[in-house]
């Protein structure tokens, strides 16, 4: 760092003589390396705080490349196109959240009742898409994803949806139709819609895609605004609420 000083002190000095036509006094050289002592001090501040940073990161694993990738994730805004997902809300609310979530995921099941709460309360403000995203080691989910659908052609996906949440650990079809029943689906319907057939396979894929596209990792995984917080909560949405009255 020294010799950085060093180095760059006469070119400073050079640059201010050049700059004026007459030459620089010795207040003005005075000024001119206090300035520079005061700069290089900050720089070797910085430097050594990178070093700290560095090596905390390397020790946990992660380099610099990877939380940049991180941070631009993080700052990127998705086009996640609707497809054959229903939305609850206003059509054209400003705010608009999609979940990818698994029925057999129990931090999902956590979330769904205050999601409920959140979107009765600002109907007009904000506007919820479901996607699905069952992980590999969760057996039962596409079967209830497969019902959710049923629950669907019957203009009922969000009840479906919401009613089933606390029943994560107990997916059957047993389960699927006592849900039905309590929302109010026609039973005879519902029970040739639940079937996990090529085309609700294909939508489920369809979405598992899609999540991966734009690096769903992991569920619940939550885009508002095509933005992905990973530290999502129903408070943020609050908050983003009331900067809209202002």
């Amino acid at each position: 760092m020294k010799k950085l000083a060093v180095l760059m002190f006469p070119f400073l000095v050079l640059g201010v003589s050049s700059c004026n036509s007459a030459p620089a006094s010795s207040v003005q050289l005075h000024d001119l390396r206090t300035k520079y002592d005061s700069l290089a001090t900050v720089v070797y501040q910085i430097n050594s705080d990178f070093e700290i940073l560095k090596k905390g990161l390397e020790k946990r694993g992660l380099s610099i490349e990877q939380i940049r990738a991180e941070i631009e994730a993080e700052n990127k805004v998705w086009d996640i196109p609707v497809g054959q997902s229903v939305i609850l809300g206003n059509v054209n609310a400003p705010i608009t959240i999609v979940e990818f979530s698994d029925f057999e995921c129990p931090y999902c099941s956590r979330i769904a009742p205050y999601l409920d709460t959140l979107m009765k309360k600002y109907p007009d403000k904000i506007r919820m898409i479901y996607k699905f995203f069952p992980l590999n080691f969760h057996k039962e989910s596409p079967s209830a994803a497969a019902a959710a659908m049923a629950a669907q052609m019957q203009g009922k996906f969000w009840e479906f949806r919401f009613a089933i949440a606390s029943h994560n650990k107990e997916l059957s079809p047993e389960t699927f139709r006592a849900v039905a029943k309590q929302i109010g689906l026609n039973m005879e319907q519902f029970e040739k819609d639940m079937v996990l057939d090529a085309a609700k396979q294909a939508r489920i894929d369809g979405d598992l895609a899609l999540g991966q596209s734009v690096g769903v990792q992991g569920t619940p995984n939550f885009y508002v605004n095509g933005k992905r917080m990973d530290r999502f909560s129903p408070d943020v949405i609050e908050d983003m609420v009331a900067k809209l009255k202002k």
